[in-house]
């Protein structure tokens, strides 16, 4: 499932062809994707100016002239295609392409067409009052985003003291910290040479957080902004909205790097895979303590 850094870069793909634009038309093409979609979807979209594309999380969120929000998650394999319709003419050509499995496609005032595939239908797209988007079911009760200044040591810390589940358990409930996913997890409780079996209230202070933890929140922040700069991890479905793929994946110093030395300097460990929670956690036994 596309984590943070993804998502984030289909936002910076959607903002030249969404943002400032008006929704000229919506072809829906199915009724529902993992919900059925809202009563009157296109035509509530139809004629609405795009204020502005943000990202709260993992989800994507189109901000309205008429203070609705379409709410747009991704889910396991969705997809947004950004491609171009020109007017016909002489010697006009149209670089619009139709994806697999298209089900909803957005008709923007500047030529742009918006496809949205997903083959397996587990994404979301729902509409919502702007003044009331905080408490909406799907984005009510998320932590504090691990790129803003509410993530902080000092908030780690206090999240942290009571929590007797490992490390990485706690840094992928997205009640404590949102938008990080198993890839990133693991990348940075590396940087972070911290255990992902670690119990979490082990490394919060009594009074203040002790340098595991702030190397922690570097680490998240760091991991965070290379993939981001890298166009994310394409590992199944990810690409950006121009078709191109992330390659941060080639980056990765312990995930899906399994029995490969660890790539530490001076450490001559082995990267290991357990499953955790029914996830794979990939993890050197040698530095990460």
């Amino acid at each position: 499932m596309p984590e943070l850094p993804e998502v984030e870069t289909v936002r910076r793909g959607l903002r030249p062809a969404m943002e400032g634009g008006v929704i000229e038309r919506v072809e829906q093409r199915r009724r529902d994707l993992r919900f059925p979609l809202p009563a009157r979807f296109s035509a509530r979209l139809a004629g609405r100016r795009v204020v502005a594309i943000t990202r709260r999380a993992k989800y994507l969120l189109a901000h309205l002239d008429d203070a609705t929000v379409l709410i747009m998650h991704l889910g396991m394999s969705g997809r947004f295609a950004v491609s171009h319709e020109c007017a016909a003419g002489a010697g006009a050509r149209s670089t619009a392409r139709r994806e697999a499995h298209e089900h909803i496609v957005f008709h923007m005032s500047g030529g742009a067409r918006i496809g949205y595939s997903d083959p397996r239908r587990f994404g979301v797209m729902d509409l919502a009052a702007g003044d009331r988007l905080a408490s909406h079911r799907l984005l009510a009760g998320l932590g504090p985003e691990p790129l803003a200044r509410e993530f902080s040591p000092a908030y780690l810390n206090r999240a942290l003291r009571d929590r007797r589940t490992s490390m990485k358990a706690v840094l992928l409930d997205q009640r404590v910290v949102a938008g990080l996913g198993n890839i990133y997890v693991c990348e940075a409780l590396f940087r972070a040479r911290v255990s992902p079996h670690r119990e979490a209230a082990s490394l919060a202070g009594r009074r203040r957080p002790g340098r595991a933890l702030c190397r922690l929140v570097d680490a998240v922040r760091g991991v965070l902004h290379d993939a981001i700069e890298a166009g994310g991890a394409s590992l199944r479905d990810h690409a950006r909205t121009d078709g191109t793929l992330g390659y941060f994946q080639h980056s990765f110093a312990v995930y899906d790097r399994e029995a490969g030395a660890c790539p530490r300097f001076g450490c001559h460990g082995t990267v290991a895979r357990e499953t955790q929670s029914g996830r794979s956690t990939y993890w050197c036994p040698n530095c990460q303590r």
